[in-house]
């Protein structure tokens, strides 16, 4: 049985870009400009305030992990007011110790490892699709051992760092959805991997991308009436679970056609399509180009 989560995770192929142990004494306040690519923070020790915009500020405290997958303009600050820092994400580089904000000398009132991240391979919009604007979980022990091995890793810059850190980040990927996947997930797969019968269609769905699937034979699977399960998974994955697999069966394709410069009838096949040329116009509606100028292009 295929699992969705690896599957995603594997498309993107994400990679750490830069980490950093940020810390605040006393009254401070940083202002970040919006990034545009997703971020990740946990803090190590203490408490903040951490507004992004658009959304109300919320308080962020020792074992907290929070990831912003597009990583609007944010301020993250003491919980009295200061003047903000003002700071470009875009030129700072990770790696170079602790930043240090507010008061220089004695104990922090808060330590935190940021970082962020980019993709490989597939649009990191797959990813936005999946999750809200702001995940926030609290007391994850699995994600705050996650999170420090990657600044570990991109502080010491050891043989092997780079694989290191692409996997570190994968799995702190997965390890975000899994805690995100149910009723506190937009409506998308992590929403349907949150219901049982439903978690059970799209398991199915992703281990057979190429089966002739039917609305009937999915609702047989989930063991619920055709109507039942349309109006159920729609409302859950927000889109129609015919539409949903075209879209799963595109994701896929770009890939083999960029990455794998596979020829357009063998992945057509793949993706479950007996006929060329409706694989083609299926592929152009949805991604704006034909699949072998798409495969062509950089």
């Amino acid at each position: 049985m295929s699992d969705p989560l690896t599957e995603i995770v594997r498309l993107l192929q994400p990679r750490a870009v830069f980490a950093n142990v940020i810390s605040g004494k006393g009254s401070w306040a940083v202002r970040y400009s919006e990034y545009g690519q997703p971020s990740f923070c946990i803090v190590l020790e203490g408490s903040c305030l951490l507004a992004v915009d658009g959304h109300e500020p919320i308080t962020i405290s020792e074992g907290d992990f929070v990831l912003l997958p597009t990583t609007p303009g944010f301020t993250i600050s003491s919980f009295s007011p200061a003047p903000p820092v003002f700071i470009d994400p875009k030129v700072v580089a990770g790696g170079r110790g602790e930043l240090r904000h507010g008061e220089i000398h004695g104990a922090p009132d808060m330590r935190s490892l940021g970082g962020a991240f980019m993709f490989d391979r597939a649009d990191p919009g797959l990813l936005v699709s999946l999750l809200p604007s702001v995940v926030h979980v609290q007391g994850s022990a699995r994600l705050a051992q996650l999170v420090q091995m990657v600044g570990e890793e991109y502080e010491d810059q050891k043989p092997g760092s780079e694989f290191m850190l692409s996997r570190l980040v994968g799995m702190l990927l997965i390890e975000a959805m899994r805690l995100t996947a149910g009723g506190g997930a937009p409506p998308g797969l992590l929403r349907g991997l949150g219901d049982e019968r439903l978690a059970s269609v799209l398991k199915q769905l992703h281990a057979q991308v190429d089966h002739a699937w039917t609305v009937g034979e999915m609702a047989s699977v989930a063991a619920l009436s055709r109507s039942a399960f349309y109006d159920r998974f729609t409302r859950a994955v927000g889109v129609a679970p015919m539409e949903y697999l075209l879209g799963w069966r595109m994701e896929i394709a770009k890939q083999l056609l960029r990455h794998e410069k596979l020829p357009v009838a063998e992945v057509a096949e793949r993706v479950g399509y007996g006929s060329t040329s409706t694989f083609s116009v299926a592929f152009s509606r949805c991604v704006g180009q034909s699949p072998s100028r798409y495969g062509r292009s950089d």
